[in-house]
């Protein structure tokens, strides 16, 4: 994961799975990305373990003093690394993966993290996606633009509504977003046509092991913003799956499952899939805040147990 010290405890979803796992007394071991090493074909990673979480307290972590570990001696790894999806992201899914294939369950899969960009992958159901394009060249983007005349621009490595822009109509601005977003022409991004249903705000829908959560989280721009995410100070509201969200569900979510994208939280506005967060999903918290007694961890770390169990019932889970 990103450094714990970056932690916001009242929204991070990282930590929620922290303290589902020390609820059932895991053993929990924190490491980094700088910190995972290959060695003669070998994963190792120095690690500290993590004790005393509170979340309650100031000093809400202490870790036992750093050691270095073979990750084999693992039940479980959660890849809870925030983008951007860089190279050295690239790198970390291609060490991680030699532990996937020798049967560690790695959580989401690394193969499928590396092959599934989440503004990207909803390109693979373009029944349910406003019209989109994904290009480098300013000539094809203008085009795009004039015919829809209203559209959003985005990078396609970033998270939490960074470099977002809605281009309408007639916007003096329109040459400066592309040369900016591009790189003048050097880096691709993606378009779509805007989908007015933004303003009733943004549906934030987890699917744990190919079934969905019930409850999703809705986040309504504030009036000057076009985007719901809560970074940007959306307002989070509590809805509940009704069909229009199950049509979309029952199309992405097999997928999701065959290839090990274990926890995933898909963006819906509207009738249309926007995203599909398969990094490091949030908003659990929120819902689990708005929606007393609810828990998705609950959820996902008996999804874990479960898998740990069939697949590697010699190991025990502390």
């Amino acid at each position: 994961m990103d450094s714990i010290l970056s932690i916001k405890r009242k929204k991070d979803s990282s930590l929620a799975m922290l303290l589902e796992a020390k609820k059932r007394e895991y053993e929990i071991f924190y490491m980094e990305t700088k910190d995972l090493f290959l060695l003669n074909n070998e994963v190792y990673s120095i690690v500290k373990k993590l004790k005393h979480i509170n979340e309650k307290t100031n000093n809400w972590f202490k870790f036992e003093k750093e050691i270095t570990i073979n990750l084999e001696y693992l039940n479980v790894i959660l890849m809870r690394k925030d983008p951007p999806f860089n190279n050295e992201y690239l790198y970390h899914t291609y060490i991680l993966e030699k532990l996937e294939k020798k049967g560690i369950l790695i959580i989401n899969n690394p193969k499928s993290l590396r092959n599934f960009n989440e503004k990207l992958f909803p390109i693979e159901f373009p029944n349910i996606i406003p019209e989109t394009i994904v290009t480098k060249n300013i000539k094809i983007l203008h085009k795009f633009y004039k015919k829809n005349n209203d559209v959003i621009l985005k990078p396609l490595n970033l998270m939490g509504g960074k470099y977002i822009f809605r281009i309408k109509k007639n916007d003096k601005n329109l040459n400066v977003i592309l040369e900016t977003i591009t790189k003048f022409g050097t880096r691709s991004c993606i378009m779509q046509k805007y989908v007015n249903d933004i303003k009733y705000g943004d549906k934030r829908v987890f699917i744990i092991n190919g079934n969905p959560i019930k409850y999703f989280l809705f986040r309504v721009p504030k009036k000057e913003e076009n985007r719901g995410n809560l970074s940007t100070g959306g307002l989070g509201k509590i809805g509940e799956i009704t069909k229009k969200e199950k049509k979309i569900i029952n199309i992405v979510s097999p997928i999701l499952k065959k290839h090990g994208l274990l926890i995933a939280g898909l963006d819906i506005i509207g009738n249309y899939l926007i995203e599909i967060n398969i990094t490091s999903p949030t908003c659990i918290r929120e819902i689990e805040r708005l929606v007393p007694g609810f828990s998705i961890t609950k959820k996902i770390f008996d999804m874990i147990e479960e898998k740990i169990q069939k697949s590697r019932k010699n190991h025990i889970i502390k």
